[in-house]
């Protein structure tokens, strides 16, 4: 839904920004609140709670992807399409944890770089949709836009946006970042036991012998580090690891209501993530989400789809990071496989000609979705494969750093994705389909991707 909340199209120059200042722009996909009182009381009670994330983090993120823009570092992006209430428990964060864990061993040994890691968790309850409502049996309702606006359940109830809704979100998002810390910080993150887990994966997967040496390099390496006496006990980076949030800033209410002055900098941060980024719906450069992340000093990421033309990405560019400061500004091109490599050449040659310093990612997820003869949406995993591989391939090609990868995935062995190893055919989507909005990867075949991509980063 577009609300049209002024006249002004576009920001001028001596017009300070300010976190409400979207507001005089045309604000896309956003829900339409019966009663703006109760709205204006909800995003007041956020307003005055405590940062889901502190502007230092935020500093450090930047300073971290600043690496991946120069080439010297990797990106993992991931989770879940869009996060669930009903579906929020410890056991599903520890998986989603733990499967990017796995992935960021394999790269970093793979590619030999440092591996940036940021999670779409505790925030992701926003979708954009491409219509504003559904039909089903001849009954017209309300699109669902993710849990912290409205429910799932097809009733006119279920499909009312709820401010209160806003509040159980920030709820959800602070126990994860905590819980995310605790496992951070207190063990799970050790090397030795993330190698375990891999090892397990190996041993069950019909093509372990194909990952097999990679897996057995680790090894030696990690029995190297212990003669020398590099351990966990003494050696905090072996024990220890950080792990970013991200979310799509959609729902700007909520996102103004979290943002804050930093009191060491005197500068706007979003803290609700470290990490916020523009959707493909929501990219226009005289839109409400542009001038909303425009001003936030947040490391941030815009979708970049096959409809995007050079000059039109160097002003989007311009318009979110004018100074061109490296780890400011990803880019994350969501083109489909059949595309991706005839409409990225040119953007990444404009991008390289006028010196504009950006990360560099792929979603593979989004231009590979279809719908199965049984109804369900699906992506196949030989697309999503394909993808990220011409990804890489352009880019060498020109001269830049494929910087990163930008996953839909969960830690459950779910069945939404077709293909892998384990052979997932469209029979056996039925077997267990859960996501709340599009088709992630299970576990094992986000394992797959990284033993696979590792190949790639290892010869490039």
């Amino acid at each position: 839904m577009e609300v049209e909340v002024g006249s002004q199209v576009s920001r001028s120059a001596d017009t300070a920004w300010s976190p409400n200042s979207w507001r005089n722009f045309t604000a896309h996909q956003q829900p339409t609140y019966e009663s703006a009182e109760e709205l204006g009381l909800v995003t007041g009670q956020l307003a005055g709670y405590p940062p889901l994330v502190f502007a230092e983090e935020a500093r450090e993120l930047r300073r971290q992807l600043a690496q991946v823009a120069e080439g010297r570092a990797f990106l993992l992006q991931g989770g879940d399409c869009a996060e669930s209430f009903a579906d929020f428990n410890a056991n599903r964060i520890r998986d989603t944890f733990k499967v990017l864990l796995q992935m960021a061993v394999v790269l970093t040994f793979a590619g030999n770089l440092p591996v940036v890691k940021v999670a779409r968790m505790a925030g992701q309850y926003a979708k954009p949709r491409s219509s504003d409502t559904e039909v089903i049996g001849g009954v017209e309702l309300p699109s669902y836009r993710g849990d912290i606006i409205n429910g799932i359940g097809f009733s006119a109830e279920a499909r009312r946006p709820d401010p209160q809704r806003m509040l159980t979100a920030y709820n959800q998002s602070a126990a994860t970042l905590n819980l995310l810390r605790a496992f951070a910080q207190g063990g799970l993150a050790d090397l030795h036991q993330v190698h375990g887990w891999n090892l397990s994966f190996l041993e069950n997967n019909p093509q372990r012998e194909n990952y097999a040496q990679l897996a057995g390099r680790l090894q030696d390496a990690l029995e190297f580090m212990a003669v020398c006496g590099v351990t966990s006990e003494n050696t905090p980076a072996i024990r220890e690891t950080v792990l970013y949030t991200s979310h799509e800033a959609l729902l700007l209410d909520y996102e103004q209501a979290l943002t804050r002055t930093d009191s060491l900098t005197g500068k706007w941060y979003d803290c609700s993530a470290h990490m916020l980024w523009i959707g493909e719906r929501t990219r226009q450069l005289d839109g409400a989400h542009v001038e909303f992340l425009s001003g936030i000093c947040n490391p941030i990421g815009v979708k970049v789809g096959p409809g995007m033309q050079p000059d039109e990405l160097l002003r989007l560019i311009d318009r979110l990071n004018p100074l061109n400061e490296a780890g400011r500004l990803t880019l994350i091109t969501r083109m489909g496989a059949d595309t991706l490599g005839d409409k990225l050449p040119a953007l990444v040659q404009a991008v390289q000609r006028e010196g504009r310093k950006v990360v560099w990612s792929t979603d593979p997820m989004h231009g590979n979705t279809v719908k199965a003869s049984s109804g369900y949406k699906t992506r196949d995993f030989d697309k999503i494969l394909r993808e990220i591989r011409d990804f890489f391939a352009v880019h060498r090609a020109e001269g830049s750093h494929p910087g990163g990868i930008h996953l839909e995935m969960t830690g459950q062995h779910v069945t939404e994705c077709t293909g892998g190893a384990w052979k997932i055919s469209e029979d056996d989507l039925a077997t267990c389909y859960e996501t709340q909005c599009d088709p992630r990867l299970n576990a094992d075949q986000v394992l797959e991707l990284a033993f696979r991509i590792s190949d790639w980063l290892r010869t490039g």
